[in-house]
């Protein structure tokens, strides 16, 4: 058995619990759903996958930032509404914060806020920068997509090259993550496509328009136009080996994980844990997030079921991502070229589930 697929059984164990029980019994009753025999079955696991349960002493308070139109942040209201943060003896407020990456970056590094959720390719920029947030948790995976109008022939981004793309502003982890495929496909992001920005609803408009020939944009919107729109799918972030990568990450304000890291890794678990029940309810998370999306239920159900909220790389794994984007951020002339990605990598990351 693969030490991704023993992880994510175990997590299915502990989402499906409606109690916080101990590890041992939630990987036991995961293994016997599942048809193997309980001689199998090795506590270590649970020590691997996210450590031993933490319940709190005593009630915590925690504020958490988020994106609350965002599909891919589902799990947040998700942990809220069964449980998850309550059964860890958290309290947590939510923040729908709205302003820029560097504003939200240093309100959790000055203690305005304790951790947020949001996406890798528009924090990692800012974090080099040395802001006081570690990524202690991969969330998800997918949610960006790449498209063109049906009826262009537009199908590969080697034929984007002269084109124009739009985007909603030059920083947005779509507008990233594209220029690194464009890169990889021996399109010079900078030099070879023009990137138009405007605001998420019109960006339909000016393909349709003829404004631009293709536009990067993240669910719901982006699933909600392709639908609507017939538009084509070029690419998105779980093309060929993004397969496994994670976009959406989870930051705690440095100075939490070293005076109370209990509380950081109990907000972790929980949150992993609201992960995991996403995954496999799909359909029901959906019904807990439609009331803050312009979506039917149905539509969000599809979507998250098209993203990973099972893949929540940790500790080496997470580094090793972070890692990669960092090394592909230098490439398209994001990152300073003097990085150390792998220094980088390690400031910026915490292992708080060892």
């Amino acid at each position: 058995m693969s030490r991704f697929t023993t992880r994510r059984t175990l997590l299915r164990g502990a989402a499906v619990a409606s109690t916080l029980v101990p590890a041992a019994a939630i990987a036991q009753r995961a293994f016997l759903r599942d048809g193997l025999s309980t001689e199998s079955f090795d506590p270590a696991i649970c020590r691997t996958s996210f450590g031993q349960p933490i319940v709190l002493p005593q009630k915590r308070a925690l504020k958490l930032t988020w994106n609350a139109t965002a599909i891919c942040t589902v799990g947040v209201p998700v942990a809220l509404e069964k449980g998850y943060f309550a059964q860890h003896n958290l309290d947590v407020e939510l923040i729908n914060f709205a302003g820029s990456t560097d504003q939200l970056l240093e309100a959790i590094s000055t203690s305005k806020a304790d951790a947020g959720i949001g996406m890798a390719l528009r924090w990692l920029k800012p974090l080099e920068g040395g802001f006081d947030v570690k990524i202690a948790a991969g969330i998800h995976g997918g949610c960006m997509r790449l498209f063109s109008a049906g009826d262009t022939g537009i199908t590969r981004l080697e034929q984007l090259k002269g084109k124009a793309i739009g985007v909603t502003d030059l920083a947005a982890p779509d507008r990233n993550f594209f220029s690194i495929m464009l890169h990889r496909a021996g399109i010079d992001p900078n030099k070879d496509v023009e990137w138009r920005v405007f605001p998420g609803d019109v960006l339909p408009i000016a393909l349709k328009k003829g404004e631009v020939q293709a536009f990067c944009q993240g669910d719901p919107l982006g699933w909600m136009a392709r639908e609507r729109d017939k538009l084509f799918e070029v690419a998105n972030n779980l093309t060929g080996d993004y397969a496994s990568r994670t976009c959406c990450v989870l930051g705690i304000r440095g100075s939490l994980i070293r005076q109370e890291k209990p509380v950081a890794a109990a907000l972790t678990q929980a949150l992993l844990e609201a992960q995991e029940w996403v995954a496999v309810n799909p359909d029901a998370a959906a019904a807990i997030f439609a009331p803050y999306a312009k979506a039917p239920t149905d539509q969000l159900a599809a979507m998250l079921k098209s993203h990973t909220h099972h893949h929540n790389p940790l500790a080496t794994d997470l580094r090793e991502q972070i890692g990669l984007y960092a090394q592909e951020l230098k490439s398209i002339a994001v990152f300073k070229p003097t990085t150390d990605v792998q220094k980088y990598a390690a400031r910026v990351t915490a292992d708080l589930l060892a």
